[in-house]
């Protein structure tokens, strides 16, 4: 069984045919609830095995209510459409007896077994100082409590790191698991929601800024090392943001795209 903090803390145990426990750990959370990302880490895991693909390649999560640090939950699921190529999958997060989000993700094989031989097109990585040059997410004043960063090392680009100094809503970095667990394709999801808000960069301290909607499309596997990462929002509006990101390996390899709508409380 593996050590590392995320499987052992996303860990799920089919109970019966579509139905498996969880439970999620409060060591994840911002503020008073566990990050998005990583409450839907045990929903994904769960999908992976009823998908019977190795790798998320889209992955849609709405959020209908906070999850819930250190409680136990049950995870219903279901085989939409199998497939030789991509399989789809649906499940549902229950915890308390309310559901905490829903989600619907596609499947595939990203191996270079899997992998098209068709030629690539992508966009290449921001030029961010090397993670040693880079703030600690810890550091920065952010209006919140931060226990996820004792799980994730998230490092800042110093041109992002003073609240509003960016005079756009904007964050870049990098990310990795803070126990030195290689990424994986699943693990990009999380890292896709592992960053400050990217308005951090346009208003200062924005609070807990709880994700409605987050669809993320995970595009290879990554190589081992370092996330680099870089999130914008040019839609700001009626309290809410529309965020989307980038995520490169360490070789420079564009590995995944994510959107999300999110609440902006306050700071």
């Amino acid at each position: 069984m593996s050590t590392w903090h995320y499987d052992l803390e996303s860990a799920v145990r089919e109970t019966a045919p579509g139905r498996w426990a969880t439970r999620l750990s409060a060591a994840w959370n911002i503020g008073a609830n566990p990050n998005g990302g990583y409450a839907a880490a045990s929903t994904l895991r769960a999908l992976c095995q009823v998908a019977g693909q190795p790798d998320p390649v889209s992955v849609t999560t709405h959020y209908l209510r906070p999850g819930l640090g250190d409680r136990p939950g049950e995870i219903l699921t279901e085989l939409v459409k199998p497939g030789r190529r991509v399989s789809t999958a649906a499940g549902r997060l229950i915890q308390d007896g309310k559901e905490r989000l829903r989600m619907l993700a596609a499947f595939a094989d990203l191996s270079a077994e899997g992998a098209s031989s068709h030629p690539e097109q992508s966009l290449p990585p921001p030029r961010l100082p090397p993670p040693d040059r880079c703030r600690a997410r810890i550091t920065l004043d952010q209006g919140i409590d931060l226990p996820i960063a004792s799980r994730l090392d998230v490092r800042i680009d110093p041109a992002f790191a003073e609240p509003g100094a960016a005079g756009r809503a904007e964050i870049a970095g990098w990310v990795r698991f803070a126990d030195g667990r290689p990424p994986d394709s699943a693990a990009l999801v999380l890292f896709a929601d592992a960053f400050p808000p990217s308005p951090y960069g346009l208003l200062g301290q924005v609070g807990w800024v709880p994700t409605l909607e987050l669809t993320v499309h995970v595009r290879r596997r990554p190589a081992a090392g370092w996330i680099a990462a870089r999130f914008r929002s040019r839609d700001l509006a009626d309290g809410t943001m529309v965020e989307d990101g980038e995520l490169w390996d360490e070789a420079g390899n564009l590995v995944a795209r994510s959107r999300q709508l999110a609440l902006l409380l306050g700071g």
